[in-house]
């Protein structure tokens, strides 16, 4: 990583995480490219890199397949992760304790202890989602978070509604490491 004469990174890898069918795939893509990409489940992953607009920060996304056997391999991507982008189907309220319970086991390896979270609320463009107050209740997430930089933010894969802002915050909690922790709740729009 190359530090530029600065106090933080110039560079960051984030690992993408969520269960499949959640939309990770076509989120990364809908942010890159600005097209909605139709997507196949990701079997292994896909890799991307993402610069700020004056392009002083790139983040290098990894986004992992989040069918139930990937999961137990999602540990060997967590080395030199700088951030962690956990993504949330809202409109699928049937997968919540399972989306719980893997959010739960990742945030308590040791190795991703301290890194910046931010859960995606997305699919919030389709009728009966559950608002980002509501996940944030059910995934509990003002205990599971800890001690860590997180944010809590609603998105549409599809639209691209809070993708920017997501990113964005990612790069803020990566330049401000090491500063009070902050947290943050992005209410969504419908």
């Amino acid at each position: 990583m190359g530090l530029n004469g600065s106090k933080y990174p110039s560079e960051a890898r984030i690992l993408m995480l969520g269960l499949d069918g959640s939309g990770k795939s076509t989120l990364l893509y809908k942010l890159k490219y600005n097209e909605a990409v139709v997507t196949v489940p990701t079997v292994g992953f896909n890799v991307e890199m993402l610069e700020t607009q004056d392009k002083s920060f790139v983040l290098t996304v990894w986004d992992v397949g989040g069918q139930h056997q990937m999961r137990v391999h999602w540990e060997h991507y967590y080395q030199d992760t700088a951030g962690l982008v956990f993504v949330v189907d809202s409109k699928n309220k049937t997968r919540m304790t399972e989306t719980k319970q893997e959010l739960e086991k990742i945030l308590g390896n040791k190795s991703l202890k301290a890194i910046p979270l931010i859960v995606l609320a997305n699919k919030q463009d389709l009728p009966g989602a559950a608002s980002p107050s509501e996940l944030a209740e059910i995934l509990n997430l003002k205990e599971i978070c800890g001690n860590r930089h997180w944010c809590l933010q609603s998105c549409s894969a599809k639209t691209g509604a809070g993708l920017e802002e997501c990113f964005r915050m990612m790069v803020h909690f990566l330049k401000t490491a090491g500063d009070e922790k902050e947290v943050y709740l992005q209410r969504g729009r419908k």
